[in-house]
């Protein structure tokens, strides 16, 4: 008896674990809307369509599976000038339609994602760019104003995509089959690089890839009852709906995700004009408290940038960490002194996203704030709001995104010192005014840290090739070998 009861939890373990048959094509539940085929310039998408973007319209370069660059349209690159150019050669690759695309074709859509005319969301950060021109048919250069070593991260985002309005698309690497009320049938592209005498079977259906839009419990649903092989694009405002799900363990992954998950100091004006009524605000949120309400797994910070990257100092301390001296007041005592000289009640708008773990995090900051005599009103996140929840993965590795992206609005310190970063004409001086920056906003409070940004997916077993990487994005060629 004692053996069994040992043996019990194994058991159960395993009659949950993923025994869906290893044939067909991989089901892709992507967390969010219909996913459809459009410009990026025409302004930011969500994760169904950012995957069919990257699918169908792939860059100039690509992530892969593990987050690190691989060629796109371009087979190969270098870069000259100190810094200053990157050459781009271009593979034999075809459009939707069959027609060869050249670099003439791959220059007027990259200009247009740059033009002032443009709302690709990538754009404030593209700013290096000079021009871009085509040198042969095969051939591109980027011609910067100012080296920026990250720019392959940049280009390798969906938001980057090579896409073409008509015939929609671009170069692969899938080509859309069928079109469902809830997404699309994939299937790879053909490769123009193939000998005529490979001998090499074409992909069978396994390769092809369905990926389908719909809101997180569905998605996860889906999956639950064996009729999905994966769902991307979990974050921290679906992760409650796991523990109800009974999905396996093993089926769920974390990405260690690099980016921000704070709150926004989005008016700085009343009881947050402040900077020490804004460090009580961050003194006051218990970080560990709300991470480990969620998993164990997700690790709360204190701190704005997670590493020095590419500042010239290592990241600086925010103002609030240091300890409450004995002159100092409590964030208790700190709000009443404030009341006691402004008429009516302290009201705090904090704008949150929809779910159920926005819900959660919700509770957790109202009941602290309450702790200490402000009353919180959760809002819609396109509202007008106090505090705004800022929860973005890092699309490259520079001190800057994180500090531009923090700043919603900060103060005027950290703001000429992040446009003299942006204009530095060369690496060491940006460096130095990137590290003024994080000074700067460490000093006004502009932003209050919370953790990185929690995102997961469910992953069957048959998709041997996913992985978790830094920038929780997983390519759909990338999921098995078949798929490639």
């Amino acid at each position: 008896m004692r053996r069994a009861a040992l043996l019990l939890p194994l058991v159960l373990a395993l009659a949950g674990c993923d025994r869906r048959q290893d044939r067909g094509p991989v089901v892709v539940s992507a967390i969010g809307s219909h996913p459809q085929l459009a410009d990026p310039s025409e302004g930011a998408f969500d994760g169904p369509t950012r995957l069919l973007l990257d699918s169908t319209a792939q860059g100039l370069v690509r992530f892969d599976a593990s987050g690190q660059i691989e060629p796109g349209i371009a087979e190969r690159w270098t870069v000259i000038d100190n810094g200053m150019s990157y050459i781009f050669r271009l593979r034999p690759a075809a459009w939707s339609d069959g027609r060869a695309v050249t670099a003439g074709n791959v220059v007027a859509v990259l200009r247009r994602q740059l033009s002032a005319r443009s709302h690709n969301p990538l754009l404030p950060f593209l700013s290096a760019i000079d021009d871009i021109v085509e040198m042969t048919p095969e051939v591109i250069e980027v011609r910067l104003k100012r080296p920026r070593p990250d720019l392959l991260k940049l280009f390798a985002q969906p938001e980057m995509a090579v896409f073409r309005a008509r015939p929609p698309g671009g170069s692969g690497p899938f080509r859309i089959t069928d079109i469902y009320h809830d997404g699309v049938m994939l299937r790879p592209a053909t490769d123009l690089n193939r000998s005529p005498d490979d001998d090499t079977p074409e992909p069978g259906s396994e390769a092809n890839v369905r990926l389908i839009g719909e809101r997180a419990s569905l998605a996860i649903a889906r999956f639950a009852a064996h009729k999905s092989d994966l769902v991307s694009g979990g974050t921290f405002a679906d992760w409650p709906l796991l523990q109800f799900s009974g999905v396996a363990p093993i089926n769920q992954k974390i990405d260690p995700a690099a980016g921000l998950f704070g709150l926004a100091i989005a008016n700085r004006n009343g009881f947050l004009g402040d900077p020490d009524n804004r460090a009580a605000i961050a003194r006051t949120i218990d970080r560990q408290a709300i991470t480990g309400a969620f998993t164990n797994l997700w690790a709360a910070t204190a701190q704005l940038l997670p590493e020095q990257l590419d500042s010239a100092s290592p990241p600086a301390a925010a103002a609030w960490l240091a300890p409450i001296g004995p002159s100092d007041l409590s964030p208790a005592a700190r709000v009443a002194a404030w009341r006691k000289i402004h008429d009516g009640p302290l009201i705090l708008r904090i704008a949150l996203p929809a779910g159920p773990g926005a819900t959660l995090l919700y509770g957790f900051i109202a009941s602290e704030l309450r702790n200490i005599g402000i009353e919180p009103l959760r809002v819609a996140m396109n509202e007008d709001a106090d505090l705004r929840l800022v929860d973005a993965v890092a699309p490259y590795d520079s001190a800057r995104w994180y500090l531009a992206t923090a700043c919603q609005p900060c103060g005027t310190d950290a703001q000429a010192a992040l446009e003299a970063a942006r204009e530095a004409p060369d690496t060491a001086s940006r460096a130095r005014h990137i590290a003024e920056a994080d000074a700067a906003l460490a000093s006004d409070i502009s932003y209050i840290p919370i953790a990185r940004p929690l995102r997961w997916s469910l992953v069957a077993l048959r998709l041997t090739e996913w992985q978790g990487n830094s920038r929780a994005w997983h390519p759909l060629n990338h999921l098995r070998s078949d798929t490639r």
